[in-house]
Parts: C-alpha cells; sequence; structure tokens
C-alpha cells in the first residue's frame, strides 16, 4: 500500500496549473513528514499554460508563459515519537506577457516602443516542521516558515507604468494535526498555513503623455504592504480494497486578502486584488501492481468566481486529469506523472474575453532512504 501512495502524491504534487486563482504553485504540502525514518526528496514540475483571449476583437496571444517548481525536502525522525522535515518549495508565482499588438499593450506615446503589459511575481519559501506522535495514531504538527517574495509589473496603457520590487525575507508558520490508522492505510491530516506580510520597497515609473514632454520617464521610490495568503489543507486516504488506496485533498486560499496597491497606480485602484477566496479539490485512487511498481489516477476540480479578473490572471477555476506511476528500487522511489489541466473562461476588468485554455504538467519525483 505504501508504494500506492508515493505515486498518489507525485500527481497531488502536480497542481501547479493554474490552481487557486493561477498563482498557487506548490499546494504547500508536508506530506513528507509522514515518510518512514531518514529520507530526503526531490521533486521537479514543469507546467506549459495556453491562455489567449481577445480585447475589441483584437488577439491576445498567449499571454501565460510556461515555469518550473521545484521542490527539495529532508526529513529525519529525531525520536520513536518525534519527527522533524525542512522543506523548500516556491509557493505562488506569476508569469504573465502579452503579445505587442494587443490593445492594453500599447504605449500612449506617438513613436514610442511599444512595450508589453507584463507582471512576474516569484516566491521561495523554506519551511521546517516539526511532528510530535501521540498514542491511538493522532500527532500534532507545528512549524516556522520563512519566505522570500518579489515582483515586477508593466502596464503601458496605464501612462506606461511600471513597478520594481526589492526582495524581503518574512516569516509566518504552519500547524496541524494527523490521524492515522495504519492496518487499512488511513490517514486525514489538516493544516493551516499563515499569511506572510511583505513591506515592499519600490521603484514606480511613469511615462505619461502630452503635455508631458516626449520620452518623460518619472521615477518615484515608495513602498507597499502585500500578504500571501493563509490557506487550509486537508489531506486523506484510505485502503478500500487489497492493494487499492483512495485518496484526496481539499485546499481553501485567502485570495481576498491579497492586495497589491502601489500608491503611483495610475487609475487609482488596486494593481492585484480578488473578490473570492478558492477552494481546490483532488481525489485519486492508487493501486500496487507489483512490489516494484504502482499507478495512480488523480482528478480535480476548482470552481469558477464568476468574479472580473485582473488582466494579471485571466483564468478562473479548472477541472483537471493526471496519471502516475511509482517504481520501487532498494532505498529509492522514483515517481513520475503527467496532468492536463482544462483552464475556466474569464472575463477581464478591460472587458477581455479568455475561452478554451488549457495547460499540460508534468513531474518527476525521487524520494531516497538515508537509513
Amino acid at each position: 500500500m505504501r508504494y500506492a501512495l508515493s505515486s498518489a502524491l507525485v500527481l497531488c504534487a502536480l497542481t501547479v496549473a493554474a490552481q487557486a486563482g493561477g498563482l498557487d504553485r506548490s499546494g504547500q504540502g508536508v506530506n513528507i513528514l509522514f515518510e518512514d525514518g531518514e529520507v530526503i526528496q526531490f521533486r521537479l514540475g514543469w507546467t506549459d499554460p495556453r491562455v489567449s483571449g481577445s480585447l475589441g476583437g483584437v488577439p491576445s496571444g498567449n499571454v501565460s508563459n510556461s515555469f518550473v517548481t521545484p521542490h527539495f525536502a529532508y526529513k529525519k525522525a529525531l525520536t520513536d515519537r518525534l519527527d522533524f522535515a525542512l522543506i523548500y518549495d516556491q509557493p505562488f508565482g506569476a508569469d504573465i506577457s502579452y503579445d505587442a499588438a494587443y490593445p492594453l499593450s500599447q504605449n500612449p506615446v506617438p513613436g514610442e516602443r511599444r512595450d508589453v503589459l507584463r507582471a512576474k511575481a516569484d516566491t521561495d519559501a523554506l519551511t521546517a516542521v516539526f511532528r510530535y506522535r501521540f498514542d491511538r495514531g493522532l500527532s500534532v504538527i507545528g512549524g516556522l516558515r520563512a519566505q522570500r517574495a518579489e515582483a515586477s509589473v508593466t502596464v503601458p496603457a496605464a501612462a506606461g507604468y511600471s513597478v520594481t520590487t526589492d526582495s524581503p525575507v518574512d516569516f509566518g508558520y504552519v500547524v496541524g494535526v494527523a490521524w492515522e490508522r495504519p492496518d487499512i492505510a488511513a490517514r486525514v491530516a489538516l493544516t493551516y498555513n499563515s499569511a506572510i506580510n511583505h513591506t515592499l520597497e519600490q521603484s514606480e515609473s511613469l511615462n505619461p503623455p502630452p503635455p508631458a514632454p516626449p520620452g518623460f520617464v518619472a521615477t518615484l521610490p515608495s513602498s507597499s504592504t502585500i500578504s500571501t495568503p493563509q490557506s487550509v489543507n486537508l489531506d486523506f486516504q484510505t485502503g478500500i480494497a487489497a492493494d487499492t488506496l483512495l485518496f484526496g485533498s481539499v485546499r481553501w486560499v485567502d485570495w481576498t486578502a491579497l492586495v497589491y496597491n502601489p500608491p503611483n497606480y495610475p487609475p487609482l485602484t488596486n494593481l492585484v486584488d480578488y473578490d473570492s477566496d478558492t477552494v481546490t479539490y483532488s481525489l485519486g485512487i492508487g493501486r500496487k501492481f507489483s512490489e516494484a511498481f504502482s499507478g495512480a489516477v488523480t482528478l480535480g476540480y476548482e470552481r469558477r468566481s464568476g468574479d472580473s479578473l485582473s488582466d494579471l490572471g485571466p483564468t478562473d477555476g479548472f477541472w483537471s486529469v493526471g496519471l502516475g506511476g511509482t517504481y520501487s528500487l532498494d532505498k529509492a522511489k522514483i515517481s513520475g506523472g503527467v496532468r492536463y489541466t482544462d483552464l475556466g473562461d474569464a472575463t477581464t476588468n478591460n472587458g477581455a474575453r479568455f475561452t478554451g485554455n488549457s495547460a499540460w504538467s508534468v513531474g518527476f519525483q525521487i524520494t531516497y532512504a538515508l537509513n
């Protein structure tokens, strides 16, 4: 049963495609805490989104760039009751750029270079987390998370506006509880990830239209406070037949608390905000086919909010299907998987309509036992 679980986890990890408002990439899982003994784990995912739409009959081109999501973790049993794990991931990110012919990407100054509407945001997180086991299968989880964040945004149609931030490191925490019953491969884990507040020191630039002189650029230093959202993960699994595992997860993300409002953004509105939180579901079945090989299939779903969205994240909800497998060697478990995601249609604040979009994700994971 343990091998079926391994392939299930690599598929759950492939939720890197347009999840939870399009910014949620890693899922912030702590499942390595449930591995036996001392292990190291490396995972690499790659997602290729295809997101396009039109405004006033002008096509946007593909606005979402492909991205890689690395993950590294180390876990050690400190005592027969206490486990420790150190986890690196990239929990949130964005990489959007529009075709130069798109109306929102044109520089308003005649004869000037046409910049494109683009946004890039990156986070890196290092989480140190402990798990203490009580009797009757109960355990508690708790730890600290250090997170780095940075962003750059260019909105040429807004008076040639752009902003670039520094890369502050700030701290949050994770807490949770779990219950296990090994004889039926059952486990339920509930974890809470706190919001992390960042104060961004940034440089804002404006290239306003006439009567400003042609080519005039105003550069303004400023600061903004932004919070990456709090979230709750519910992960579960249970054996349903010999060598067969049912597993799944529910993830809630508090996106309405994420607001980015640089003081000099010309429209006098928030550059980034959300009207709704998201709840993302996954459900799958893993099957052990031999002592060495197991496979799994998983389904994912996130309901459309129907809200008008930013042009910097023009997708709304999704459904997905994934396949994966795990091959077990003496001390290593090697897993791989592929996932197709159908991205929900969206209408942006500027009236652009994005329909018929999708993404492919592939992932590779190796877990190696050190003892």
